[in-house]
């Protein structure tokens, strides 16, 4: 079986899964690609296909006869199940359960980014400039996460070890372990009037496309950071500049952008209350191997012929 490897991430990490993969399945002929156009080139050949949906463009499956898995290496499968090109028996397994520890450190590193000043903290040291100043604490404030899964029900309770108020916002309004409060996605205005700090975890989907805009954006507090760690197209950027600008929110980090790589003439780059991080939420230095495992996993059961032993299996239309 020929399995086709699609990944931009540098040395030594893009030849890891294959290096991995390699000596253990000699069954597989593995192929592993830098670049799109490489990738696009050879994807014919493939009856299994490894990457990450949002690197790839909408041409990408159109002439692949052979393909029968496509595996995601993240956790949303964005730009590959909803490729009009991927033929509807081809199956669709994300990679999913890994992410929670990492994008918990993220998010943490981030909000404590701006509560102590870290840029104030670097640019004091650049100047040798001995200067103290108060910090803000995460003890009693209140964090918001839109998308209770997996990755949430990590979150919460490392949220809640730093004495934190943690509200879920979910597709319904349930109680869920760890969390204070749950609101439901009807209830996204509502829920985001209280928070100090709204991080984005909800998956692309047709209904969350710039779930958080507008209306979202200018129920928040003015001293309230959001955090998207999720997918760019759940977060309405243009809103999202015009309330920084008007200081409707007190600063964004945005580890996921509308477009990647972010454009250099985007004014997002330039702005002093924005952190921008290139979608390294949930990438960790041990990613490869446990993803790895996960597909060794499920080929296990594609190989027996049992595709409804794999797991995390994405349903589709």
């Amino acid at each position: 079986m020929n399995l086709l490897i699609f990944l931009t991430h540098p040395e030594p990490t893009r030849s890891a899964y294959e290096k991995w993969l390699a000596p253990r399945h000699p069954e597989l002929s593995i192929k592993t690609f830098a670049t799109l156009a490489e990738a696009q080139a050879h994807v014919r050949d493939a009856d299994i296909f490894m990457g990450f949906g949002p690197q790839l463009n909408a041409e990408f499956f159109r002439d692949t006869p052979r393909l029968k898995w496509v595996n995601s290496l993240g956790t949303g499968v964005d730009g590959i199940s909803d490729s009009p090109f991927l033929g509807k028996d081809v199956i669709v397994t994300a990679t999913r359960g890994i992410h929670g520890a990492p994008m918990s450190e993220m998010a943490l590193l981030l909000m404590l980014a701006f509560n102590r000043d870290f840029r104030r903290i670097e640019r004091q040291r650049e100047s040798a400039k001995w200067e103290r100043y108060p910090g803000k604490l995460l003890d009693g404030k209140t964090v918001g996460i839109l998308g209770v899964g997996a990755i949430a029900e990590v979150m919460a309770p490392r949220f809640k070890a730093f004495g934190m108020q943690v509200v879920g916002i979910s597709r319904t309004s349930r109680p869920i372990a760890g969390f204070d409060r749950i609101y439901s996605r009807a209830e996204i205005v509502r829920a985001v009037a209280d928070l100090d700090y709204l991080i984005l975890l909800v998956p692309l989907e047709p209904d969350t496309q710039n779930i958080i805009g507008e209306d979202a954006l200018a129920a928040m507090k003015p001293t309230s950071i959001l955090i998207n760690l999720a997918r760019g197209g759940v977060l309405d950027e243009d809103a999202l500049i015009r309330a920084l600008e008007r200081k409707k929110i007190a600063g964004a980090a945005l580890d996921a952008l509308a477009a990647e790589p972010l454009p250099a003439e985007n004014p997002l780059w330039r702005m002093p209350n924005v952190f921008i991080t290139p979608h390294v939420g949930g990438y960790s230095d041990n990613y490869p191997e446990m993803a790895a495992r996960q597909f060794e996993e499920r080929l296990a059961h594609f190989v027996n012929g049992r595709p409804d032993l794999m797991l995390h299996r994405v349903a589709r239309d």
